[in-house]
């Protein structure tokens, strides 16, 4: 049977700092000290447009974070990756 639920809670508005979902010994930060992921920014200069036209592009590093993330963690899909991150997202939550 369908039940109403209370949508009190989705009119709240909750500040999040990115820094605070990783844990502080979590290897993703270790590894973001280690490696310079800037020379992506070289590697697929010519690849990005430099007009102002249409939508932007999403920016290449967080691209190959992404796909650097799912190797590492042996994520075989973008569903499954924002599952993931979700999950992580409300371990974090419901901890504080």
């Amino acid at each position: 049977m369908y039940e109403k639920k209370n949508r009190q809670s989705q009119k709240q508005i909750q500040f999040v700092a990115l820094d605070d979902l990783v844990p502080k010994d979590h290897i993703l930060r270790a590894i973001d000290e280690a490696i310079d992921f800037s020379f992506i920014y070289d590697e697929v200069e010519g690849m990005y447009s430099t007009s102002q036209k249409g939508n932007l592009g999403v920016d290449p590093v967080s691209l190959f974070k992404i796909v650097f993330i799912q190797y590492l963690f042996g994520i075989r899909s973008m569903r499954q990756t924002i599952r993931e991150i979700a999950r992580s997202f409300h371990k974090q939550d419901n901890c504080s």
